[in-house]
């Protein structure tokens, strides 16, 4: 079996396992806007077809493989992606009923700072990141990487959307004061609010 076959086995084990727990979550009292969710899942989406889509060959230059690494890089590149998908599941138990997949007040809502979260303040949107990247490097292709590029910054957009929405929510003083301590995206990395 392939590198790339067993990173292809962790995305569709974790798509599916992320998509039957979306059942476990409580009641929402309030959204954003439809449009701002669906410009980012449009970008999302953009993305992982860039990234899964054109695998590596000669057939045209998007897909022309850039680089080829020996068994351990591949290995190191795998235990990658599989980091960054547990580190989403991490999240998304330590964040519980609170989740949503879209920007959305939960009943009962509140910032979460503790588990991940003490470590950045989007940590599904980092493993993920992550996680893509990886891949990105491992395909080695130009369609990958530019995938991974539209991927972090649908993210990035996403993750300034949510937090704009949760100050108005949950109160600014909460929330910035969180924000004040924890990196948005790359732990140890606080750049602006």
């Amino acid at each position: 079996m392939t590198s790339t076959n067993i990173i292809n086995g962790f995305w569709l084990a974790w798509l599916i396992s992320w998509t039957v727990a979306m059942i476990w979550s409580d009641r929402t009292d309030k959204r954003d806007a439809v449009g701002a969710e669906l410009f980012f899942r449009v970008f999302f989406y953009v993305g992982l077809i860039l990234l899964f889509a054109f695998p590596a060959g000669t057939e045209n230059y998007a897909q022309m493989q850039l680089w080829r690494f020996e068994y351990v890089t591949n290995s190191v590149l795998v235990t990658a992606v599989a980091a960054g998908l547990l580190f989403t599941w991490w999240a998304r138990i330590h964040l519980g009923r609170l989740w949503s997949d879209r920007v959305v007040k939960k009943v009962g809502h509140r910032v979460v700072d503790t588990g991940p979260y003490r470590l950045v303040r989007h940590p599904i949107y980092s493993g993920l990141i992550f996680a893509a990247l990886a891949t990105a490097i491992q395909k080695a292709t130009l369609a990958a990487l530019f995938g991974v590029s539209v991927i972090t910054l649908a993210f990035g957009i996403k993750a300034r959307r949510e937090e704009r929405f949760l100050r108005s929510e949950i109160g600014e003083n909460a929330y910035d004061a969180y924000a004040r301590k924890t990196a948005m995206l790359v732990p140890f990395m606080r750049v602006g609010r």
